[in-house]
């Protein structure tokens, strides 16, 4: 699987999750460690994952919020249904990435990284959180084998490297008869019983 692949394999996957959130839980509290937002609501995430899913096609061409950001000031979610609004966002992160013209470099404000790396983090971010959503509101969920395998390829060499940055916790010892997505899970330190 080609980093794009995993890229467009996670992003399906959040979307997915998000596609079931009920619209009744968009005021709840989420964790603490999914936003730097003091009190971030469920709507809050969603509405992160708009603004970076808006971003993907700027990204994937190689240019940079310090260039200019036209989606800070905007409500992405604005109307009367904010999932439609993100799926659409999704659409066309979806389609700039089949599309093909993919910069050497991805320009995140965290730094510049090349294409393939750029991609698996793109990826962690949103596969984990697609996880971890699932899992905090009950939306029955797992890690497909194609994604599990992708993350073994492209992200668990450099999953040591990413924790010092606080990307993942620390690895977890997975229990005796755990399954692929669990090993995977316990490995970036995301497991829990």
């Amino acid at each position: 699987m080609t980093p794009a692949e995993l890229f467009l394999r996670s992003d399906a996957a959040l979307r997915d999750v998000i596609d079931r959130l009920d619209s009744a839980d968009f005021s709840a509290p989420v964790p603490k460690e999914w936003s730097q937002l003091e009190s971030a609501t469920l709507l809050d995430i969603i509405g992160r994952h708009a603004y970076d899913e808006a971003w993907i096609p700027d990204v994937i061409a190689g240019r940079a919020a310090a260039d200019g950001d036209p989606f800070a000031e905007g409500d992405l979610l604005s109307g009367d249904d904010p999932i439609a609004a993100y799926d659409a966002l999704n659409d066309a992160a979806t389609a700039a990435v089949h599309k093909g013209d993919i910069a050497d470099t991805f320009r995140f404000t965290y730094g510049d990284y090349p294409a393939a790396e750029g991609f698996a983090h793109m990826a962690t971010y949103r596969a984990f959180q697609a996880w971890s959503m699932a899992k905090h509101f009950g939306i029955p969920f797992h890690l497909s084998p194609e994604l599990i395998d992708g993350f073994t390829e492209h992200v668990v060499p450099h999953a040591d490297e990413w924790r010092q940055w606080g990307v993942f916790g620390p690895a977890i010892d997975p229990p005796a008869d755990a399954d692929d997505e669990t090993r995977l899970l316990c490995t970036l330190g995301f497991w829990m019983p």
